[in-house]
């Protein structure tokens, strides 16, 4: 497995592990995987080389989801395990 197709791979169980902590009614932790999934992908998609027109809007938009995945997950430390 090629380290492109492993990203997507990552990005798609971070976001379907989202998808069951909203069945679980647990939004906050369900924002935290779906946005490190939804980095994953853009992270991914950046790197494509049928896409080096957009490359520096998509590695904005990956940084920008990355840095709020680190929010979040502060968020979720400090507010739900302390």
């Amino acid at each position: 497995m090629n380290a492109r197709a492993r990203q997507y791979l990552f990005g798609f169980i971070f976001f379907a592990f989202g998808i069951y902590q909203l069945y679980l009614h647990d939004f906050l932790e369900a924002s935290l995987y779906m946005t490190a999934g939804t980095a994953f992908v853009f992270n991914c998609l950046a790197m494509e080389p049928r896409l080096v027109p957009y490359k520096k809007g998509l590695s904005i938009v990956a940084w920008a989801l990355i840095i709020a995945t680190g929010l979040l997950l502060l968020w979720l430390v400090q507010f739900k395990y302390f």
